[in-house]
């Protein structure tokens, strides 16, 4: 009888951590397949070369906008006038809507960082001159910044917070069902033990 309720309880337990294994599993597989990879590129990240692509926009705010500008007082957190962000956004093809910029008497400097790249934005307080700099390190470099989040906005911080958790979920519930199958297969809590132990002797003994 209590062989009987340790085979149901046992039936009963399987049959969840199969089903969360699974689920688990189909929930993080490209987010898996993405940082197995990102993390071999960024590993060898000095044997695979990387050509920066610079390019370069320019434009003149009007009279009427400029103005505006030259109103505004300097700061180092103020966001442009919103019909001036939307005239250069459009002139200039970058969205600008609620960027910060740094603010001095000559200029107003934007900052554009993205994955895989890095941009600038410049306006000329006097003159109205825009000058707008991107560049791009190629689709390795943007693949890297997604597996670090470099710049890559809240949505993907959320993506990659869900993403631990499953992953987390993944592994605990491989762990449980390795452990309820290990009375039958040897070499279960060796590798277990080896994949502890392993990861701990290269860092004390070649990371310093």
């Amino acid at each position: 009888m209590q062989n009987q309720l340790h085979q149901k309880n046992r039936a009963f337990w399987l049959k969840h951590l199969y089903r969360w294994h699974w689920i688990s599993s189909a929930a993080c597989l490209v987010g898996m397949l993405l940082f197995a990879i990102t993390g071999i590129t960024l590993n060898n990240a000095t044997h695979i070369e990387s050509v920066p692509v610079v390019s370069n926009k320019s434009a003149t705010v009007p009279p009427a906008l400029l103005n505006q500008i030259k109103a505004a007082p300097s700061s180092d957190k103020a966001v442009l006038p919103k019909a001036t962000a939307d005239w250069v956004s459009n002139a200039i093809g970058v969205e600008l809507a609620n960027v910060p910029g740094e603010w001095s008497d000559a200029e107003v400097y934007l900052s554009l960082p993205r994955p895989g790249g890095d941009a600038w934005l410049v306006i000329d307080r006097a003159s109205g001159e825009v000058n707008y700099e991107l560049t791009e390190r190629g689709w390795v470099s943007y693949l890297n910044d997604l597996h670090k989040g470099r710049n890559t906005g809240t949505a993907w911080s959320w993506f990659l917070d869900v993403f631990s958790v499953a992953a987390l979920v993944f592994s605990i519930t491989g762990l449980c069902m390795l452990s309820m199958h290990a009375n039958n297969r040897p070499s279960t809590w060796p590798l277990v033990g080896l994949g502890i132990v392993l990861p701990l002797v290269l860092v004390i003994l070649f990371i310093h």
